[in-house]
């Protein structure tokens, strides 16, 4: 009886040691995979003009607009950027927050000016100095400050390098653009270029938040860009409360696992 015991007693351990094992190692996995992420994003955050990897889309000339596009930080911003951009906001967004507005305005603000905030400008160019202003792009290599010397903004996209549910994604603050040159394919120009950006820093998917009330949103970003509806919004956390949030959370996954994390299967 006492050798079974003993035989008992050490098959126990076994497994214990067994079972702690795996655990460590699943430990060490998950460690090592949440550091490999945040050096994507240490990586990605480093660089201080990501639309100098994709040239073609420096500029945009089409359906009567002559635009070009320049990169820029939210702790780098002048004054005047500043009030264009929430002068922008308020304009283009106001009516869809309704009374949420003020507080959101708000909130806003400080997400304008975040060190970690990375812009798209877009400017109009004037035909008479567009030789002009294509040169100055060519020997230009970084764009962070003031932006001053350029032509004047018609819009600017607003997004950051983060981590959502352990997958590292490119995440659309803000594509606001001037009612003037809305409708002529820069929105989606626009998106083309970030899914670009997003690709070439390892990012798993794009996400975005969209107002329910901005049904033109959210046609464009789910009938014509394909964004999927995120296992992350209010409406698929919680149906019962999410049916009332104001917001919906779009993706667009990039891999199988940011693709089983992020988007609701249909």
């Amino acid at each position: 009886m006492e050798s079974k015991r003993f035989h008992q007693n050490c098959s126990g351990k076994t497994s214990n040691d067994s079972v702690n094992r795996l655990k460590m190692v699943s430990r060490r996995e998950i460690l090592a995979k949440k550091k490999a992420i945040q050096e994507l994003i240490k990586a990605a955050h480093i660089v201080m003009d990501h639309i100098a990897f994709f040239p073609p889309f420096r500029h945009y000339d089409r359906n009567g607009l002559s635009l070009y596009l320049e990169s820029g930080h939210g702790d780098k911003l002048s004054i005047t950027v500043k009030n264009y951009i929430q002068n922008l906001l308020k304009q283009n967004m106001e009516g869809h927050y309704g009374s949420e507005w003020l507080a959101e305005e708000k909130v806003k603000r400080r997400e304008m000016v975040a060190p970690e905030a990375r812009y798209i400008f877009v400017h109009e160019v004037a035909s008479t100095n567009f030789n002009e202003k294509n040169a100055m792009l060519i020997e230009e290599k970084t764009s962070t400050t003031c932006l001053k010397n350029n032509g004047p903004l018609v819009g600017f996209v607003h997004y950051r390098f983060t981590v959502e549910e352990d997958i590292p994604v490119l995440y659309v603050y803000e594509l606001q653009l001037e009612p003037r040159v809305q409708g002529k394919g820069l929105g989606k120009f626009l998106m083309q270029l970030i899914e670009l950006i997003a690709h070439k820093n390892y990012m798993s998917a794009v996400m975005l938040t969209v107002q329910k009330e901005n049904l033109f949103a959210m046609n464009f970003y789910i009938n014509k860009m394909r964004y999927n509806i995120s296992t992350t919004s209010p409406s698929k956390v919680n149906p019962m409360i999410g049916i009332e949030s104001s917001y919906e959370i779009l993706c667009k996954t990039f891999n199988e696992e940011a693709k089983t994390t992020l988007e609701v299967k249909h």
